[in-house]
């Protein structure tokens, strides 16, 4: 009989590798103990116990702990100028030759070879510097 249909058990049928269906019972690795169990439902880990430690795990990874520095005047490491005779003061705003107020340059210090007064050019650093 050339019309009989005939079925093969081992044969898994057209469209379907041997693969195991995602309605079949298959373990899984708890992703914190790295112990295998067979999951209930959508559950992807094995217990209450490393379904808390995962979650703590996961809270405390985005805590960062912020530093902020001590608060520092800025009138010492800042440099002024004055508009009128040109000369430059380190932390002090009045001009010693005119006893005008001068403007303010930047921050800086003193040059260690002539001993004036330099601003820090942030161009020259790379860096932003922040007032």
């Amino acid at each position: 009989m050339s019309g009989d249909l005939t079925t093969n058990a081992s044969d898994p049928g057209p469209g379907r590798a041997g693969s195991p269906s995602c309605h079949d019972a298959v373990t899984m690795t708890c992703p914190v103990c790295q112990h295998s169990f067979t999951p209930v439902g959508r559950q992807k880990y094995c217990g209450d116990a490393c379904r808390a430690a995962a979650y703590r795990r996961r809270r405390d990874a985005s805590t960062v702990t912020v530093i902020i520095p001590k608060a520092q005047p800025r009138r010492p490491v800042t440099v002024y100028e004055c508009d009128g005779c040109g000369a430059r003061a380190l932390g002090d705003p009045r001009c010693g030759d005119c006893g005008t107020l001068m403007r303010r340059v930047g921050f800086g210090g003193l040059c260690p070879c002539c001993d004036e007064a330099v601003a820090v050019d942030p161009e020259m650093l790379g860096q932003e510097v922040i007032a």
